[in-house]
C-alpha cells in the first residue's frame, strides 16, 4: 500500500485573465476549483496509472470536505484527520504568465499530530509512505523527520519530495527515494549545479553521504539523473510547450512508484516518471493516461555503471 501525506493541502483556484489590471477592475474569462497539494497529486496521477493509494494529511472545514469530495469522486481512498480551521485556498493566476498566491494553513494541533502518527502506525512492512510538499507553520519543522523514523520503525519505505528545510532532518533516516531538483541539490552540496555533468558529480557526492536507495535530481527541460547504488541513468525528456508547471514534478515521483510497483526495470520507471511529469507540463492539468502513453517512447534514457 501506498499512503500519500499532505500536511498542508489546499483548494487551487484557477483564474485566467487575458491580461492583468493591478489596482484596476479585472474579469476572468474561466476559473475552476482543484484539490491540490504535492501528495495528493502523486495519489491523482497514481491512480491514473492504476495503481492504488491512500491520501491522508490534514483537512478541515468546507474547503476540506471539497479536497475529499474530489478524490470520492476520483475514485481515491482518503483518510485525513480533521482539524479546526479550514484548509487553505491557493490563488493560480494565468495570464501570459503563471502567478501563484499561497495561504499558510490552517493551525494544527498536538493532538492532531498524534493523530498522524497513530494513522502512519497502521502501516507496516512493504507499505511506502510519501511525504510531499510543504507543512503548516504551526507543526514542529522537523516533523518530516520524525514522521520518516516512525515509518522507517515500521518497516516502511520512504519517499520524500520536499524543500531542504523539510527534508533535511529526515536525512538521518534510510529513505527509499527523494527528487531534489539542481537548485535544491546545489543548496546541500555549497556548489552551482547547471549541467547534466554537475548534477551526476555532485549527485554521486551527495548519495555517497546518505542512505538512500534512489536519488533523482530533475533539471527541469534539460532532463533528469538517477541515481541507485552504482548506477547512473541520464533521462532526456520529450520536447514539448510548457503550458502546466504545478504538478509536474508530483508525476514524477507517481510515475517513478508505479513503475517500480508494476516491477518494470529501473530504466522503464525512470522513463514512466518523465513521461508522467511531461504528460503534466505539457497540458493544462495533470497528467492522463492517454498523455502519458503517448510521450512514454519518446523518453531517452541512457544508463552507465562505474
Amino acid at each position: 500500500m501506498i499512503l500519500t501525506v499532505t500536511l498542508n493541502p489546499s483548494v487551487d483556484y484557477v483564474v485566467r485573465l487575458d491580461s492583468l489590471r493591478q489596482g484596476g477592475l479585472n474579469r476572468t474569462e474561466d476559473t475552476a476549483f482543484f484539490a491540490g497539494g504535492k501528495g495528493i497529486n502523486v495519489s491523482q496521477v497514481l491512480k491514473e496509472l492504476g495503481v492504488h493509494s491512500t491520501a491522508t494529511g490534514f483537512t478541515g472545514g468546507f474547503s476540506g470536505q471539497f479536497i475529499e469530495q474530489s478524490l470520492s469522486e476520483k475514485k481515491i481512498t482518503a483518510d485525513f484527520i480533521q482539524v479546526e480551521e479550514p484548509s487553505r485556498i491557493n490563488i493560480k493566476l494565468k495570464t501570459d504568465e503563471e502567478t501563484e498566491i499561497n495561504a499558510s494553513g490552517p493551525a494544527i494541533s498536538e493532538s492532531n499530530i498524534e493523530a498522524l502518527f497513530e494513522l502512519i502506525g497502521r502501516y507496516g512492512e512493504g507499505d511506502i509512505l510519501v511525504l510531499a510538499g510543504s507543512i503548516p507553520g504551526s507543526v514542529p519543522k522537523n516533523l518530516y523527520g520524525l514522521l520518516a523514523e516512525k515509518a522507517h520503525g515500521l518497516g516502511m519505505k520512504v519517499v520524500i519530495d520536499a524543500e531542504k528545510a523539510l527534508l533535511e532532518p529526515a536525512l538521518k533516516t534510510s529513505l527509499h527515494f527523494i527528487k531534489p531538483n539542481h537548485k535544491e541539490l546545489s543548496g546541500y552540496v555549497g556548489e552551482d549545479i547547471n549541467t547534466i555533468e554537475e548534477a551526476v558529480e555532485h549527485g554521486r557526492q551527495f548519495y555517497s553521504h546518505h542512505d538512500i536507495e534512489y536519488l533523482m535530481i530533475s533539471m527541469a527541460e534539460k532532463g533528469a539523473v538517477l541515481i541507485h547504488k552504482d548506477d547512473v541513468y541520464l533521462a532526456e525528456p520529450p520536447a514539448g510547450k510548457l503550458v502546466n508547471s504545478v504538478g509536474a514534478g508530483d508525476s514524477s515521483v507517481a510515475g517513478f512508484l508505479a513503475g517500480l510497483k508494476r516491477g518494470l526495470t529501473i530504466k522503464e520507471a525512470f522513463a514512466l516518471s518523465m513521461a508522467c511529469g511531461a504528460a503534466t507540463a505539457f497540458s493544462e492539468g495533470l497528467a492522463t493516461i492517454n498523455d502519458i502513453e503517448h510521450y512514454q517512447p519518446l523518453v531517452n534514457i541512457r544508463g552507465s555503471e562505474s
